[in-house]
Protein backbone atom coordinates (compact mmCIF):
# COMPACT_ATOMS: atom_id res chain seq x y z
CA UNK A 1 0.00 0.00 0.00
CA UNK A 2 3.13 2.10 -0.33
CA UNK A 3 2.88 2.73 -3.76
CA UNK A 4 1.87 6.08 -5.55
CA UNK A 5 -1.39 5.23 -7.80
CA UNK A 6 -1.17 6.84 -11.04
CA UNK A 7 -4.24 7.51 -11.36
CA UNK A 8 -38.61 12.52 13.88
CA UNK A 9 -37.61 13.25 17.24
CA UNK A 10 -35.38 16.56 17.83
CA UNK A 11 -32.37 16.05 19.91
CA UNK A 12 -31.54 18.73 22.49
CA UNK A 13 -28.19 19.95 22.22
CA UNK A 14 -26.64 19.94 25.93
CA UNK A 15 -24.06 21.14 27.85
CA UNK A 16 -22.90 17.80 29.51
CA UNK A 17 -20.08 18.29 32.11
CA UNK A 18 -17.03 15.82 32.26
CA UNK A 19 -17.11 14.06 35.62
CA UNK A 20 -14.21 15.68 37.73
CA UNK A 21 -13.00 12.22 39.39
CA UNK A 22 -10.90 9.58 36.92
CA UNK A 23 -12.31 7.15 35.04
CA UNK A 24 -11.91 3.91 37.15
CA UNK A 25 -13.13 0.60 35.98
CA UNK A 26 -16.69 0.94 38.26
CA UNK A 27 -17.14 4.66 37.61
CA UNK A 28 -16.78 3.94 33.62
CA UNK A 29 -19.17 1.20 33.50
CA UNK A 30 -16.65 -1.58 32.62
CA UNK A 31 -19.45 -3.76 34.24
CA UNK A 32 -20.60 -3.61 30.96
CA UNK A 33 -17.50 -5.60 29.48
CA UNK A 34 -17.55 -8.73 31.15
CA UNK A 35 -17.58 -9.82 34.71
CA UNK A 36 -14.39 -11.56 34.63
CA UNK A 37 -11.87 -10.39 36.27
CA UNK A 38 -9.03 -10.61 34.24
CA UNK A 39 -11.45 -8.26 31.46
CA UNK A 40 -12.31 -5.94 34.09
CA UNK A 41 -8.38 -5.63 34.84
CA UNK A 42 -8.05 -4.71 30.98
CA UNK A 43 -10.18 -2.04 31.17
CA UNK A 44 -8.70 -0.39 34.16
CA UNK A 45 -5.67 -0.43 32.56
CA UNK A 46 -6.93 1.05 29.70
CA UNK A 47 -8.29 3.51 31.56
CA UNK A 48 -5.60 4.56 33.21
CA UNK A 49 -3.67 4.40 30.11
CA UNK A 50 -5.97 7.19 28.46
CA UNK A 51 -5.94 8.82 31.63
CA UNK A 52 -1.94 9.38 31.13
CA UNK A 53 -2.33 10.04 27.79
CA UNK A 54 0.06 12.62 25.67
CA UNK A 55 -3.33 14.26 24.87
CA UNK A 56 -4.70 15.11 28.15
CA UNK A 57 -1.11 15.72 29.86
CA UNK A 58 1.72 16.76 27.45
CA UNK A 59 -0.20 18.29 24.59
CA UNK A 60 -2.78 19.62 26.49
CA UNK A 61 -1.59 22.99 26.78
CA UNK A 62 -1.61 23.08 22.56
CA UNK A 63 -4.75 22.08 22.26
CA UNK A 64 -6.56 24.16 24.62
CA UNK A 65 -4.75 27.54 22.91
CA UNK A 66 -5.38 26.57 19.86
CA UNK A 67 -8.82 25.72 20.39
CA UNK A 68 -9.18 29.27 22.11
CA UNK A 69 -7.59 30.83 19.07
CA UNK A 70 -4.80 31.88 21.42
CA UNK A 71 -2.17 30.10 18.68
CA UNK A 72 -1.53 28.33 15.55
CA UNK A 73 -3.87 30.42 13.84
CA UNK A 74 -3.02 30.10 10.17
CA UNK A 75 -2.67 33.31 8.37
CA UNK A 76 -4.88 33.06 6.19
CA UNK A 77 -8.03 30.18 5.89
CA UNK A 78 -8.55 27.39 4.12
CA UNK A 79 -10.76 27.57 1.22
CA UNK A 80 -11.92 24.39 -0.61
CA UNK A 81 -10.41 24.04 -4.16
CA UNK A 82 -14.13 24.01 -6.09
CA UNK A 83 -12.59 22.58 -9.29
CA UNK A 84 -12.12 19.41 -6.75
CA UNK A 85 -16.27 19.42 -6.50
CA UNK A 86 -15.97 19.59 -10.58
CA UNK A 87 -19.69 21.82 -9.59
CA UNK A 88 -21.26 18.94 -8.44
CA UNK A 89 -24.10 20.75 -6.30
CA UNK A 90 -24.34 18.76 -2.94
CA UNK A 91 -21.02 19.44 -2.37
CA UNK A 92 -20.44 23.26 -3.25
CA UNK A 93 -24.13 23.74 -1.09
CA UNK A 94 -22.37 21.53 2.00
CA UNK A 95 -18.83 23.41 2.02
CA UNK A 96 -21.64 26.39 1.80
CA UNK A 97 -23.37 25.69 5.01
CA UNK A 98 -20.29 24.16 6.69
CA UNK A 99 -18.39 27.44 6.25
CA UNK A 100 -20.62 29.55 7.95
CA UNK A 101 -20.24 27.43 11.58
CA UNK A 102 -16.71 27.04 12.15
CA UNK A 103 -15.26 27.76 15.31
CA UNK A 104 -11.79 28.86 16.82
CA UNK A 105 -10.07 25.14 16.00
CA UNK A 106 -11.60 24.12 12.40
CA UNK A 107 -8.87 27.15 10.84
CA UNK A 108 -6.28 25.32 12.38
CA UNK A 109 -7.14 21.84 11.49
CA UNK A 110 -8.11 22.15 7.84
CA UNK A 111 -4.92 24.13 7.47
CA UNK A 112 -2.81 21.36 8.65
CA UNK A 113 -4.07 17.85 6.52
CA UNK A 114 -3.83 18.49 3.12
CA UNK A 115 -7.42 18.20 1.50
CA UNK A 116 -8.42 17.61 4.67
CA UNK A 117 -11.54 20.06 4.35
CA UNK A 118 -12.60 19.02 0.96
CA UNK A 119 -12.63 15.52 2.61
CA UNK A 120 -14.91 16.66 5.80
CA UNK A 121 -17.33 17.92 2.85
CA UNK A 122 -17.01 14.51 0.70
CA UNK A 123 -17.71 12.65 4.28
CA UNK A 124 -20.42 14.59 5.31
CA UNK A 125 -22.43 14.34 2.10
CA UNK A 126 -22.33 10.83 1.91
CA UNK A 127 -23.52 10.33 5.46
CA UNK A 128 -26.04 12.38 4.54
CA UNK A 129 -27.13 10.64 1.25
CA UNK A 130 -26.96 7.55 3.62
CA UNK A 131 -29.41 8.63 6.53
CA UNK A 132 -31.74 9.92 3.38
CA UNK A 133 -31.74 6.51 2.21
CA UNK A 134 -32.76 4.34 4.52
CA UNK A 135 -34.98 1.83 4.38
CA UNK A 136 -37.40 3.37 6.73
CA UNK A 137 -38.12 6.53 8.89
CA UNK A 138 -35.99 6.13 12.06
CA UNK A 139 -33.15 8.31 12.97
CA UNK A 140 -29.32 7.93 11.98
CA UNK A 141 -27.56 8.57 14.97
CA UNK A 142 -23.61 9.51 14.25
CA UNK A 143 -21.07 9.85 16.86
CA UNK A 144 -18.43 11.87 15.83
CA UNK A 145 -15.10 11.31 18.16
CA UNK A 146 -12.70 13.72 18.95
CA UNK A 147 -13.24 16.01 15.99
CA UNK A 148 -12.54 19.10 18.66
CA UNK A 149 -15.57 21.49 17.84
CA UNK A 150 -17.71 19.08 16.13
CA UNK A 151 -18.10 21.16 12.65
CA UNK A 152 -19.10 18.25 10.53
CA UNK A 153 -21.50 17.07 13.68
CA UNK A 154 -23.35 20.22 13.48
CA UNK A 155 -23.56 20.40 10.18
CA UNK A 156 -24.93 17.19 9.94
CA UNK A 157 -27.47 17.58 12.17
CA UNK A 158 -28.44 21.36 10.50
CA UNK A 159 -28.88 19.78 7.03
CA UNK A 160 -30.62 15.95 8.44
CA UNK A 161 -34.02 17.86 8.98
CA UNK A 162 -34.34 16.25 11.83
CA UNK A 163 -33.66 12.55 10.95
CA UNK A 164 -29.70 12.87 12.12
CA UNK A 165 -28.87 12.89 15.44
CA UNK A 166 -25.39 13.49 15.94
CA UNK A 167 -22.47 13.35 19.36
CA UNK A 168 -19.45 14.92 19.09
CA UNK A 169 -16.93 14.75 22.46
CA UNK A 170 -13.79 16.87 23.05
CA UNK A 171 -11.95 17.52 26.47
CA UNK A 172 -11.68 20.97 25.70
CA UNK A 173 -14.01 23.85 27.31
CA UNK A 174 -12.72 25.50 24.87
CA UNK A 175 -14.02 23.04 21.91
CA UNK A 176 -17.38 23.03 23.91
CA UNK A 177 -17.12 26.99 23.73
CA UNK A 178 -17.25 27.16 19.59
CA UNK A 179 -19.43 23.97 19.55
CA UNK A 180 -21.90 26.96 21.02
CA UNK A 181 -20.45 30.06 19.24
CA UNK A 182 -23.38 30.11 16.56
CA UNK A 183 -26.07 29.09 19.12
CA UNK A 184 -27.33 26.17 20.43
CA UNK A 185 -27.75 23.53 17.48
CA UNK A 186 -30.89 21.48 16.88
CA UNK A 187 -30.24 17.80 17.01
CA UNK A 188 -26.61 17.49 17.82
CA UNK A 189 -25.22 16.92 21.11
CA UNK A 190 -21.27 18.15 22.76
CA UNK A 191 -20.11 15.58 25.67
CA UNK A 192 -17.39 17.98 27.26
CA UNK A 193 -14.74 14.87 28.29
CA UNK A 194 -11.88 12.94 26.48
CA UNK A 195 -13.79 9.67 24.54
CA UNK A 196 -13.36 7.13 27.11
CA UNK A 197 -15.09 8.61 29.64
CA UNK A 198 -17.91 8.38 27.28
CA UNK A 199 -19.37 4.61 28.29
CA UNK A 200 -22.12 2.60 28.11
CA UNK A 201 -23.37 2.76 31.32
CA UNK A 202 -22.78 7.11 31.45
CA UNK A 203 -24.56 7.28 27.81
CA UNK A 204 -27.52 5.03 29.95
CA UNK A 205 -27.75 7.16 32.89
CA UNK A 206 -26.91 10.50 31.70
CA UNK A 207 -30.07 12.28 30.71
CA UNK A 208 -29.06 14.38 27.53
CA UNK A 209 -27.03 11.17 26.08
CA UNK A 210 -29.86 8.42 26.65
CA UNK A 211 -30.96 8.98 23.18
CA UNK A 212 -27.98 7.72 22.09
CA UNK A 213 -27.96 4.49 24.35
CA UNK A 214 -29.29 1.82 21.52
CA UNK A 215 -26.16 2.46 19.63
CA UNK A 216 -24.85 4.56 16.69
CA UNK A 217 -25.52 4.09 12.97
CA UNK A 218 -22.25 5.35 12.38
CA UNK A 219 -19.09 6.08 14.39
CA UNK A 220 -16.46 8.37 12.54
CA UNK A 221 -12.98 8.64 14.85
CA UNK A 222 -11.02 11.49 13.62
CA UNK A 223 -7.22 11.56 14.05
CA UNK A 224 -7.83 10.68 18.23
CA UNK A 225 -6.80 7.35 18.80
CA UNK A 226 -3.02 8.26 17.45
CA UNK A 227 -3.18 11.20 20.36
CA UNK A 228 -3.60 8.51 23.35
CA UNK A 229 -1.98 5.22 22.51
CA UNK A 230 -0.79 2.87 19.58
CA UNK A 231 -3.39 0.00 21.10
CA UNK A 232 -6.15 0.25 18.61
CA UNK A 233 -7.28 -2.99 19.74
CA UNK A 234 -8.61 -2.05 22.76
CA UNK A 235 -9.62 1.46 21.72
CA UNK A 236 -11.20 0.03 18.81
CA UNK A 237 -13.25 -2.69 20.91
CA UNK A 238 -14.11 0.16 23.76
CA UNK A 239 -15.86 2.51 20.81
CA UNK A 240 -17.45 -0.02 18.78
CA UNK A 241 -19.80 -1.05 21.87
CA UNK A 242 -21.49 2.22 20.98
CA UNK A 243 -22.10 0.55 17.18
CA UNK A 244 -25.21 -1.19 16.11
CA UNK A 245 -24.62 -4.45 15.22
CA UNK A 246 -24.65 -3.44 11.58
CA UNK A 247 -23.48 -0.33 12.25
CA UNK A 248 -20.80 1.14 10.29
CA UNK A 249 -16.98 2.89 11.95
CA UNK A 250 -14.86 5.03 10.17
CA UNK A 251 -11.53 6.13 11.31
CA UNK A 252 -9.37 9.02 9.57
CA UNK A 253 -5.88 8.78 11.10
CA UNK A 254 -2.02 9.01 9.93
CA UNK A 255 -0.28 6.04 9.76
CA UNK A 256 2.96 4.96 10.13
CA UNK A 257 4.98 3.48 6.73
CA UNK A 258 6.78 0.49 7.15
CA UNK A 259 9.30 2.10 4.83
CA UNK A 260 10.59 5.38 7.23
CA UNK A 261 12.05 7.40 4.37
CA UNK A 262 8.93 6.98 2.32
CA UNK A 263 6.77 8.26 5.61
CA UNK A 264 9.37 11.36 5.72
CA UNK A 265 8.64 11.99 2.07
CA UNK A 266 5.34 12.44 2.53
CA UNK A 267 6.01 14.22 5.55
CA UNK A 268 8.51 16.90 3.63
CA UNK A 269 5.05 16.96 0.99
CA UNK A 270 2.67 18.04 3.63
CA UNK A 271 4.84 20.40 5.50
CA UNK A 272 6.20 22.35 2.29
CA UNK A 273 3.55 21.95 -0.07
CA UNK A 274 0.36 22.39 1.98
CA UNK A 275 0.95 23.74 5.45
CA UNK A 276 3.35 26.53 3.58
CA UNK A 277 0.34 28.20 2.33
CA UNK A 278 -1.52 28.80 6.07
CA UNK A 279 1.41 28.57 8.50
CA UNK A 280 4.85 30.25 8.54
CA UNK A 281 8.07 27.96 9.41
CA UNK A 282 8.14 28.51 13.04
CA UNK A 283 4.71 27.54 13.72
CA UNK A 284 5.45 24.43 11.32
CA UNK A 285 9.03 23.83 13.39
CA UNK A 286 6.76 24.19 16.91
CA UNK A 287 3.92 21.93 16.14
CA UNK A 288 6.73 19.02 14.97
CA UNK A 289 8.46 19.94 18.32
CA UNK A 290 5.36 19.81 20.67
CA UNK A 291 2.64 17.67 18.61
CA UNK A 292 3.70 15.05 15.74
CA UNK A 293 7.06 14.19 16.76
CA UNK A 294 5.68 12.79 20.12
CA UNK A 295 2.23 11.43 18.08
CA UNK A 296 4.56 9.06 15.62
CA UNK A 297 5.18 6.58 18.91
CA UNK A 298 1.05 6.15 18.80
CA UNK A 299 0.78 5.64 15.05
CA UNK A 300 0.46 2.47 13.41
CA UNK A 301 0.62 0.61 10.25
CA UNK A 302 -2.35 0.12 8.35
CA UNK A 303 -1.32 -3.79 8.64
CA UNK A 304 -1.45 -3.55 12.13
CA UNK A 305 -4.47 -1.75 11.79
CA UNK A 306 -5.87 -3.96 9.81
CA UNK A 307 -5.22 -6.60 12.14
CA UNK A 308 -6.97 -5.09 14.84
CA UNK A 309 -10.30 -4.36 12.53
CA UNK A 310 -10.22 -7.72 11.18
CA UNK A 311 -11.01 -9.36 15.40
CA UNK A 312 -14.01 -6.90 15.46
CA UNK A 313 -15.13 -6.62 11.82
CA UNK A 314 -16.00 -8.90 8.35
CA UNK A 315 -15.93 -5.70 5.95
CA UNK A 316 -13.30 -3.10 5.65
CA UNK A 317 -11.81 -0.82 3.34
CA UNK A 318 -9.55 2.61 2.32
CA UNK A 319 -11.95 5.23 1.22
CA UNK A 320 -9.35 8.34 0.93
CA UNK A 321 -5.79 8.55 1.03
CA UNK A 322 -3.23 11.82 1.35
CA UNK A 323 -0.21 11.41 1.99
CA UNK A 324 0.81 9.28 5.42
CA UNK A 325 -3.40 10.01 6.27
CA UNK A 326 -6.15 7.46 5.25
CA UNK A 327 -9.88 6.68 6.07
CA UNK A 328 -11.02 3.73 6.44
CA UNK A 329 -14.43 2.00 6.73
CA UNK A 330 -15.25 -1.40 8.60
CA UNK A 331 -18.88 -3.18 9.61
CA UNK A 332 -20.21 -6.69 9.65
CA UNK A 333 -22.55 -5.52 6.97
CA UNK A 334 -21.68 -5.78 3.53
CA UNK A 335 -24.72 -4.59 1.97
CA UNK A 336 -24.36 -0.83 4.50
CA UNK A 337 -21.01 -0.84 4.32
CA UNK A 338 -21.07 -1.30 0.45
CA UNK A 339 -24.04 1.62 0.23
CA UNK A 340 -22.58 4.31 2.15
CA UNK A 341 -19.50 3.48 -0.01
CA UNK A 342 -21.88 4.14 -3.44
CA UNK A 343 -22.63 7.17 -1.75
CA UNK A 344 -19.32 9.16 -1.76
CA UNK A 345 -18.12 10.75 -4.46
CA UNK A 346 -14.76 10.23 -5.51
CA UNK A 347 -11.89 11.94 -3.15
CA UNK A 348 -11.45 15.31 -3.67
CA UNK A 349 -7.46 15.66 -4.21
CA UNK A 350 -5.04 16.29 -6.34
CA UNK A 351 -3.41 13.68 -7.67
CA UNK A 352 0.19 13.88 -6.36
CA UNK A 353 -0.76 13.33 -2.98
CA UNK A 354 -2.66 10.03 -3.35
CA UNK A 355 -0.54 7.06 -3.07
CA UNK A 356 -3.60 4.04 -3.43
CA UNK A 357 -6.56 4.13 -5.63
CA UNK A 358 -10.01 3.97 -3.45
CA UNK A 359 -11.90 2.25 -2.40
CA UNK A 360 -9.62 -0.43 -2.28
CA UNK A 361 -10.18 -3.65 0.31
CA UNK A 362 -8.23 -4.26 3.66
CA UNK A 363 -6.30 -7.51 4.51
CA UNK A 364 -8.14 -10.31 6.17
CA UNK A 365 -11.57 -7.79 5.57
CA UNK A 366 -12.35 -8.59 1.95
CA UNK A 367 -15.59 -7.13 0.17
CA UNK A 368 -16.38 -6.85 -3.15
CA UNK A 369 -16.59 -2.70 -3.74
CA UNK A 370 -19.25 -1.20 -5.48
CA UNK A 371 -17.43 2.24 -7.37
CA UNK A 372 -17.75 5.57 -5.54
CA UNK A 373 -20.64 7.93 -7.21
CA UNK A 374 -20.36 9.97 -10.26
CA UNK A 375 -19.36 13.83 -10.42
Amino acid sequence: MTKRSKNSVSSRSMHLEQQPHACTARGCGVEQFAGATEMEQQMQDFFRECDKAPRLNEMAEFFSATAAGRSGVPTKLPRVDPRLFQGDEALVGLNNVQRQIWGRFGPHYFSSIPYRLEEDIRLGDAFLRYGFTGHDDSLTRIYILGAAEGILARTLAKLGKGKIQTLSCSPNKENEESFFLHGRPEHATFFLGPFHHLTRSRMVATPGLKQFSDGFDIILEDTTFQMYSPNRMVQIGFVKRHLKEEGIFLFLEKFRNADSDEYLRRELQKDHGYKTRFFNPDDIKNKTDVILQRMSRNETTLDDMSAALAAYFKYGCVTWNCGNFYTLAVSNSADNLRRLISAMAPPCIPNEYVYIETPASLPELAIELPPFRRL
